[in-house]
């Protein structure tokens, strides 16, 4: 069983962990996700990899609490432990030889982007970082986007923080203003990366993205996760979760991704009530 070393509350909906998973730590990648169980009658979720570290064999997980799992997640403590926690799996993010790159994360989607740009900074390439929320009041991983970054550009929807606007305005008025990037890489709702690829079509700069739909098993059984990219039948789970953006077909994805929203929320509310009469 894996324990929880450490719990954050990054807002009032997107919650970090750092789960002792020593196995998995060894062999992360940027990139790379896990599947876990919160108990042994859990159903199983995948979580894209936010950090590890090798030497104290921790993994980080950053998630927003939506569902049935993530809200029995999230009332984890520390010291307490989850049934399993399964990975890396998926193929990490390819970013040998890359100079310059954009790196565009929307919403909690920016737990995915961060270990994406620490890697490409460390590996001594110029980053270039465009995050954007609603509001100031969701901002998540600000200080340590900063940190990884030689531009940061900071976006919110109602522009109570940062640049008021949508993250593909802050994109292309750095394209605009002249900086050229070998590529961009772009992680939030799919809505999201559909438009980000829409303008970087335009300038015709390559774009990946990291798709996150419907998963079961993670190793390429049960065909869940499907997705068209280029005409063709993928699987995010073994040849993603990284895809070139301008080759996927966004209205399938987009179809697909909502089809169990209404059993989603059904489920979720049917646990908070459960917890709430644990209280009672």
């Amino acid at each position: 069983m894996y324990k929880i070393l450490r719990k954050a509350e990054l807002n009032p909906t997107v919650t970090l962990m750092d789960i002792e998973a020593p196995y998995v730590a060894r062999k992360a990648e940027p990139g790379q996700f896990i599947i876990l169980r919160v108990d042994e009658d859990g159903e199983r979720i995948p979580l894209t990899i936010a950090d590890y570290d090798r030497e104290t064999g921790s993994v980080t997980i950053i998630f927003q609490i939506v569902g049935a799992t993530t809200e029995k997640l999230n009332h984890k403590e520390v010291g307490e432990y989850l049934q399993d926690f399964v990975g890396p799996l998926g193929t990490p993010s390819h970013l040998e030889g890359l100079k310059k790159v954009a790196v565009v994360g929307g919403g909690v989607g920016c737990a995915i982007a961060y270990p994406v740009a620490k890697k490409l900074h460390n590996m001594g390439c110029e980053v270039h970082t465009i995050v954007g929320f609603r509001s100031k009041d969701i901002v998540i991983l600000e200080d340590e986007f900063k940190a990884v970054s030689d531009k940061m550009v900071m976006m919110t929807d109602d522009g109570t923080y940062g640049t008021k606007g949508l993250v593909t305005q802050g994109l292309e008025e750095l394209i605009l203003a002249g900086e050229k990037y070998d590529e961009v890489i772009a992680i939030g709702p799919v809505i999201m990366m559909k438009f980000v690829c829409g303008v970087t079509k335009k300038y015709d700069i390559k774009t990946v993205i990291s798709m996150n739909p419907i998963m079961i098993d993670g190793t390429g059984m049960c065909g869940g996760c499907r997705l068209t990219v280029g005409g063709e039948t993928k699987f995010a789970c073994v040849d993603g979760p990284e895809f070139d953006g301008h080759q996927v077909d966004f209205a399938e994805a987009m179809s697909r991704g909502a089809m169990y929203k209404p059993f989603e929320r059904a489920k979720h509310e049917e646990t908070c009530n459960l917890f709430k009469k644990e209280v009672q």
